[in-house]
């Protein structure tokens, strides 16, 4: 009987890549998954900030003739977005009222895991203070 006979002979490299496979997923459902939970984290700060800068751009004028905090949809939309550009991020803003809606969207990249990138997209809304504390 030869050295080559033996029907057992690299059944361990089979059982090693099979495990090595396993352990890759593994460690890509790792990374990967966090990168996506940190991805909707920074998704959501990146549209709470940018609805925060929106919900500053007050209407002075409708403030000071009627009492009433209104936003300057125009101001509002445009400090929002700019926020959103000088960060590096893509979104909307709308307005109603004194409240300023923002949407962010943010492309995490899969990098282990053999399936497309993940877009992630936050809503956040923000107002301007209607009354002193």
């Amino acid at each position: 009987m030869g050295r080559f006979d033996d029907p057992e002979r690299g059944s361990i490299t089979s059982f090693v890549a099979v495990i090595a496979a396993c352990l890759v997923l593994v460690a890509g459902m790792a990374y990967d998954g966090g990168e996506v939970v940190a991805g909707g984290a920074r998704a959501r700060s990146l549209a709470d900030k940018a609805a925060r800068a929106g919900a500053q751009a007050v209407d002075v004028d409708e403030l000071r003739s009627t009492g009433h905090v209104v936003l300057d949809p125009e101001a509002a939309v445009a400090a929002a977005e700019d926020y959103l550009h000088r960060v590096g991020a893509s979104g909307s803003a709308t307005v109603d009222g004194a409240e300023v809606t923002v949407t962010v969207s943010v492309t995490v990249p899969m990098r282990i895991l053999p399936s497309p990138d993940r877009t992630i997209t936050a809503v956040e809304t923000a107002a301007a203070i209607t009354e002193p504390p």
